[in-house]
């Protein structure tokens, strides 16, 4: 029985010592996965930390690429406003230098007892082939000029006080288009004056791509020019049928300052009538008159300039009819609006007989006037409401 009992004593210490062995390797074997876990959690936190540096760095040179192509942007943006001044600069020397070379022969002539008949005869001749050239290009046939201002009526009252409402007069167009205040991107187009005038919610609404600065727009075979926001002298040219822009211009010498005294958030005043699209503007150096530019709507280029006669002080509008600028005056006070000053790029009109033409039944300034050559009416917008003024003509 003692050596049965040692045989058995000897048998469960060596069963007792192979399971503490292997309880050994088991626990050395979960700490070794232990421990090889948590290296593939370290390499998952730090892989997990390089992407998002990457998705960090991609993103910090995306910002910097647009930054970039912006900057690119306005420098190419002041390279064209520079080259334009310099062209406007060699534009108005030009201009100077005939002015001085007309000063001179007057003073040559008048300096001589007897007057060269030839000289005159020449200078006639040259007048009259300027003037010639200037209704070949603007391709006039206007034979009305205006006689009187009346009040047809008032078609709403809707929006802030400043505006601007236009209706295409190139065509047999209904639409109206309404911009509210001097500085917006959202232009509602109504299918006719009825739906105009019945509710705001009949309006498709249109986003431009830039805002537009002031309430000089116009609206001219199927396409909007404004002014547009943020720019000095920038012009776009908007398609309303496929709602995108299609061309800009920048307008030499415009933009530094407003030709109306009255309202001065309107740097340029595009306008409309028998012969196309004008920008109504002012200058540094133009003495505080009003500057009158034909633009071709087509190419959107300058076809040519005019330093008016007109004064900016105390106006507060203007607008063109069959080429001549009609400048609309009042008091800083408010008082009746007014046709003080006419300027005629066809030397129709005898501004000596032009006598001023006064807007009826309004104690206030208008915010924007516009000519509609095909319904020979005014579009205006008076403290927040849209009026039609009537206007008699006589050839």
């Amino acid at each position: 029985e003692t050596m049965a009992a040692l045989q058995l004593r000897f048998l469960l210490v060596s069963f007792f010592t192979n399971i503490l062995g292997e309880a050994q390797y088991i626990m050395q074997d979960a700490a070794l996965m232990h421990y090889i876990d948590r290296r593939f959690l370290s390499l998952e936190n730090r892989l997990e930390k390089c992407n998002q540096d990457i998705m960090d760095y991609v993103q910090e040179f995306r910002d910097f690429s647009r930054r970039m192509l912006s900057r690119l942007d306005g420098v190419n943006v002041y390279k064209a406003e520079l080259k334009n001044e310099v062209d406007h600069l060699l534009t108005r020397v030009e201009r100077a230098q005939r002015d001085i070379d007309y000063f001179e022969s007057v003073k040559e002539s008048d300096s001589c007892v007897e007057v060269d008949e030839d000289l005159v005869e020449q200078q006639l001749i040259e007048e009259a082939e300027s003037k010639r050239k200037i209704k070949l290009m603007l391709n006039a046939s206007c034979d009305h000029m205006l006689a009187g201002i009346k009040s047809l009526k008032i078609v709403k009252k809707a929006g802030d006080m400043h505006g601007s409402w236009l209706k295409d007069p190139s065509k047999d167009y209904q639409k109206i288009y309404f911009l509210n205040g001097p500085k917006s991107k959202i232009v509602l187009e109504f299918a006719n004056i009825r739906m105009f005038t019945e509710s705001i919610k009949t309006a498709r609404r249109l986003t431009l791509p830039f805002p537009w600065q002031g309430t000089g727009h116009a609206v001219y075979n199927g396409f909007l020019f404004y002014h547009r926001h943020g720019s000095l002298n920038e012009i776009i040219k908007y398609n309303l049928q496929k709602r995108n822009m299609t061309d800009q211009m920048l307008l030499p010498g415009a933009g530094q300052t407003s030709p109306y005294e009255l309202y001065p958030s309107a740097k340029i005043d595009l306008a409309v009538d028998e012969l196309g699209l004008w920008a109504i503007h002012a200058e540094p150096d133009s003495g505080g008159k009003l500057v009158l530019t034909k633009i071709n709507h087509a190419t959107m280029t300058v076809e040519n300039t005019w330093d008016t006669s007109c004064e900016s002080k105390n106006a507060e509008a203007a607008f063109l009819m069959c080429g001549a600028l009609y400048v609309v005056y009042n008091s800083p006070s408010g008082g009746t609006s007014r046709t003080e000053c006419v300027y005629d790029v066809l030397d129709t009109i005898n501004i000596y007989e032009f006598t001023a033409l006064h807007f009826p039944k309004r104690q206030g300034i208008h915010s924007m006037i516009h000519y509609n050559p095909r319904e020979k009416q005014l579009f205006a917008w008076y403290n927040g409401s849209q009026i039609i003024y009537k206007l008699p003509l006589k050839n």
